[in-house]
């Protein structure tokens, strides 16, 4: 740890919840009083309000060897705004809480909400409440989402319908090689002292592992175009997993084109270089944070010009199941290999022996 820093037992917990707060201003209407109050106070009339969480937990969900808490707070965040705009809502407030070791200081807590306040400023947010306590197994993060969206805006995942297209935002896998080469990396350095890590021609890949964007751009450019999804889900867990809810839900099945999953040039170079099977990776990495989403067959031709996003497949009926199609015109079972957040050890989680290439 950094010399001369504030412990945090000198400043209190009131005095760190004071610090690390202060600096948000409210820019919502519907946020009426935020933090220093037993409650936070908002107000919506005419709409529906949207209300997501997600946990991180250290050693779990990330790794501080090669995580900046700036980048931290950002991430943990925008993957809640994510959610949000899966639901093609607006994020409005968040709610942020943590557990915090004895070996953290004040700075550190102030970087992770460096990033916090850089989202919320980026998104136009307001940071409205929260808790602090001790944890005596590192840092945890807990962050609470609120949204709105007008009554007949709401897309859920189960929309899906017969002949409907599949799109996808942005490209697949990249967050996930981002984490392999983070992890590659990581080993290389133990023992060294002076260790530069080897992130020449791959910042594209750290970048997304480190911090992602929520696609605001995808949702106000499908409003732009007169495009309401049938169904809409954020990638998190991986695109077959994400696929398969929507299925599931939508009580249909699917077709997904090998040759039309988007793949950074990036993605591919380092997929290569550590021997896995490229599109596995992106089926399954995860973390991606891009928009899965149907739109009618009719809706083709506005959606197949649109920037950022790629027709991949179609919805079929759901006694046909859910495959894959691959280059040759075969046609394999899509199967959900994300990762599973209850395993017990990540050596144990299916995605991993799925990554190898089987070459």
């Amino acid at each position: 740890m950094e010399q001369n820093l504030t412990e945090i037992s000198s400043i209190g917990e009131f005095g760190l919840i004071d610090r690390i707060t202060r600096e948000f201003p409210l820019v919502n209407a519907s946020s009426l009083r935020g933090t220093g109050d037993d409650a936070a106070v908002m107000r919506y009339a005419g709409t529906d309000v949207l209300v997501t969480t997600d946990m991180l937990l250290e050693g779990v969900h990330f790794d501080l060897t090669y995580v900046p808490l700036k980048h931290l707070g950002y991430k943990a965040a925008v993957v809640n705004f994510s959610d949000i705009y899966a639901m093609n809502g607006t994020p409005r407030q968040i709610v942020v809480s943590l557990g915090i070791s004895r070996r953290f200081a004040v700075e550190h807590i102030d970087a992770l909400y460096d990033g916090l306040r850089t989202a919320c400023a980026v998104y136009g947010v307001d940071l409205v409440g929260g808790d602090t306590t001790a944890s005596r197994q590192g840092l945890v993060i807990s962050v609470t989402c609120i949204g709105d969206a007008p009554a007949d805006g709401i897309v859920y995942r189960d929309g899906a319908k017969d002949t409907d297209l599949i799109c996808v935002s942005g490209d697949l896998g990249a967050a996930y090689m981002g984490l392999q080469l983070l992890e590659r990396e990581k080993t290389a350095s133990a023992g060294q002292k002076d260790f530069v890590p080897k992130f020449d021609g791959k910042e594209y890949l750290v970048e997304r592992q480190l911090k992602p964007e929520a696609r605001r751009d995808i949702v106000q450019a499908l409003a732009g175009a007169g495009i309401k999804p049938t169904s809409m889900i954020d990638v998190s867990d991986g695109l077959s997993s994400e696929l398969l809810h929507i299925c599931r839900g939508s009580h249909t099945g699917c077709r997904v084109y090998e040759d039309r999953i988007p793949i950074d040039y990036q993605t591919a170079v380092m997929a290569e270089e550590l021997g896995m099977n490229l599109v596995t990776a992106a089926l399954n990495g995860g973390e991606d944070y891009e928009l899965l989403f149907t739109v009618p067959l009719a809706d083709h031709e506005k959606v197949k010009d649109l920037p950022g996003v790629k027709v991949i497949g179609h919805i079929t009926k759901e006694s046909l199941g859910c495959a894959l199609v691959t280059r040759d015109g075969t046609e394999m079972p899509l199967r959900a290999q994300g990762f599973n957040h209850m395993a017990p050890d990540p050596a144990s989680d299916p995605t991993y022996p799925a990554m190898k290439s089987e070459e």
